[in-house]
């Protein structure tokens, strides 16, 4: 499980890192189907998300103790380079020894590495995405991450809409195909 769950992770980061490095400079501001989110502000998200990574992880800091370190624009003059450098950072503090067998602390309570990674996972493929139709990119995901996604947002979809952070769930017919399903999950139509 820790190899799988690492190189889905590594799968993520540079499919996410495809798409970053595909926006145009005049695509920053363009909207995405992340409501009231740019392509800027959907990129600063997942790159914000990167950095808390080594503290939490390698550093096995608190919330507290981070602070607002990574509040607001994260990406500065040069958004590419900073997402970048904060995957490399984020997929380097996931691959250290034991890393994936600590406790990590998150805003929801004391979680496992393995949990948080996975999370992290999701989220870098649904916002893929998101970040590949703002931007008029390849909208396919690769089947592994789908197929991963899938099992990881599974258990809880149903509860998505009601956190405020996602879109009713979208019907689909049974027969959909599974990206088709996943992105339905998360309150996107295809």
């Amino acid at each position: 499980m820790p190899s799988t769950l690492l190189a889905r992770h590594g799968e993520a980061l540079d499919f996410f890192g495809e798409r970053v490095h595909a926006v145009r400079p005049d695509q920053w501001d363009a909207p995405t189907p992340c409501t009231d989110w740019s392509v800027r502000d959907l990129v600063n998200h997942l790159t914000g998300e990167q950095l808390w990574v080594v503290p939490l992880v390698r550093e096995r800091r608190t919330l507290a103790e981070i602070g607002d370190a990574f509040e607001g624009d994260v990406l500065g003059d040069d958004p590419v380079a900073v997402w970048d450098r904060a995957a490399v950072e984020s997929r380097e503090a996931f691959l250290d020894k034991g890393a994936l067998d600590r406790t990590v602390h998150l805003s929801s309570g004391p979680s496992q590495a393995t949990a948080y990674c996975a999370q992290m996972i999701a989220d870098l493929v649904v916002h893929a995405w998101d970040l590949s139709r703002a931007i008029g990119a390849d909208e396919r995901l690769p089947p592994e991450l789908v197929a991963f996604t899938v099992r990881e947002v599974s258990p809880y979809a149903d509860s998505l809409a009601g956190s405020g952070l996602f879109a009713p769930r979208v019907e689909v017919p049974d027969d959909a195909d599974e990206q088709t399903k996943l992105l339905a999950m998360v309150g996107r139509e295809a």
